[in-house]
This record gives structure tokens, sequence and C-alpha cells, in this order.
């Protein structure tokens, strides 16, 4: 293990002070003791209760953050036919095209940080699984991105939508702005992706769903929170 850095050793203390700080406390602990040169990103960590080996428990969706997430926007390629071409134009995307778009991306093309595509075009999009899949850009219609409304599914993921899902050990990691956003804007951020990840509790998840929340920024320490702070918690 590498060596810990003055700063980071020191933000660890101030935050050890309490074992968990209720939600508002817990953002401008983060927010406070961020030290990087950088303007860093705050991240919330959930550890659920359930078990992503059973389909019926994955926990999945997206969010669109009160206050985006800052920094540069998302390059955006739609995979569409006809009209579609036009609005997501309109809306803002970065690439537009349809099966001329598949066989460039299985020449080697990746220029892009999200793919939305219309129903007809998955037919077409399904041969670029192994490409996209392992990179997290396949659509999918649970996240939004496998839909006719195309402009809106732009328009969302500009400002700042952001994906979750659950990993194999049950945490979901999720970026909610950065340090500069200042203690509330971050607050409502995060207020609002851990409203979302409880509403898509899964029905087949049995007993404590919400089991740990923690904030960290980029390079500071990790700051458990309050669950009973956490309006709804289950």
């Amino acid at each position: 293990m590498g060596r810990v850095g003055k700063k980071y050793r020191k933000a660890k203390e101030l935050v050890a002070a309490k074992p968990s700080y209720p939600l508002p406390e817990a953002v401008a602990a983060v927010a406070k003791n961020a030290f990087a040169k950088f303007d860093e990103t705050v991240e919330v960590a959930m550890r659920l209760g359930v078990d992503p080996k059973h389909a019926d428990q994955m926990v999945r969706g997206t969010v669109v953050l009160p206050h985006g997430l800052g920094g540069k926007s998302k390059k955006v390629l739609v995979i569409a036919s006809g009209e579609k071409l036009k609005e997501a134009q309109q809306a803002g995307a970065d690439h537009v095209g349809g099966d001329d778009m598949v066989q460039k991306i299985q020449e080697g093309w990746l220029d892009f940080d999200a793919v939305v595509a219309t129903p007809e075009m998955m037919k077409s999009v399904g041969r670029l699984g192994k490409v996209l899949g392992p990179r997290g850009l396949m659509p999918n219609p649970k996240t939004g991105t496998v839909t006719f409304e195309v402009g809106k599914a732009v328009r969302e993921i500009k400002a700042g939508k952001v994906e979750f899902r659950v990993d194999k050990t049950a945490i979901i990691h999720a970026p909610v702005g950065k340090v500069s956003f200042g203690p509330e804007k971050l607050l409502e951020n995060a207020k609002t992706l851990i409203d979302t990840v409880i509403r898509a509790r899964p029905a087949a998840a049995k007993g404590r769903y919400v089991k740990s929340i923690a904030l960290s920024s980029t390079m500071g320490p990790g700051v458990r929170v309050d669950l009973a702070s956490v309006e709804g918690h289950a």
C-alpha cells in the first residue's frame, strides 16, 4: 500500500470526529475537507441489501440531477433514422446516423460518451454488444437510451443525467457534482440521487434495503451518512 499524504491524514482525522453525520453535515464535511488543487468530483456510495446475482434484485436506473454534474458536457451519439435524426441534431447530439454509425463503431471509432438509439435500430446496434457493453455504453430501455424520444434523451444526458447500477458487491457508486458547487447544490443533488435509488428498490429485496451511505471527494476520505437523516430510507 502506498504512503498516505499529510493532507489526506488531516482530512481523515477531521471527519473521524464522529462515526456518522446527518446528510447535510456529511456533504459540508466533504466539501470543506477537499484539498486537491483541481475541482474534485463528489461521489455517493450506497451499500444495498440486495443480491445482484439475481436478476430480480438488480438495481439500475437514471436520474437527472437538479444542478447537473459540472465539467465537460458528454458527447452523445444518436443512432436512428428518418425525422429522428433531425430531432437529435436539434437537441444537440454530437453525432447522428444509422447503419453507417454502426459500421463506423465496428471499425474502431469510439469518440462519444453516451449512445441513444431508436427501437427499430436496435437490431443493428445489437451487433455492437461486445464493443459497447463492457464500456457501459450499450443503449438500454431501462436507462432511457432506447427510445423514440431522442431529443428528450439527448437533452437529459447533456444536462447531467446520471446512470446508476449496483455492482457485484451490492454497492452503487455515482457522482453528484463538483466541490466548487458548494454544500447547498451538492446536498440537493445527493438527496435527489439517494431518493431515486430508494424508489428503485426491487420487490424481491428483503430486510433493510439501504445498509450504508458514504460520501467522498476524488482525493478525500469517505464520510459516513447517518441513515436516520435520509428521509424514507429502508
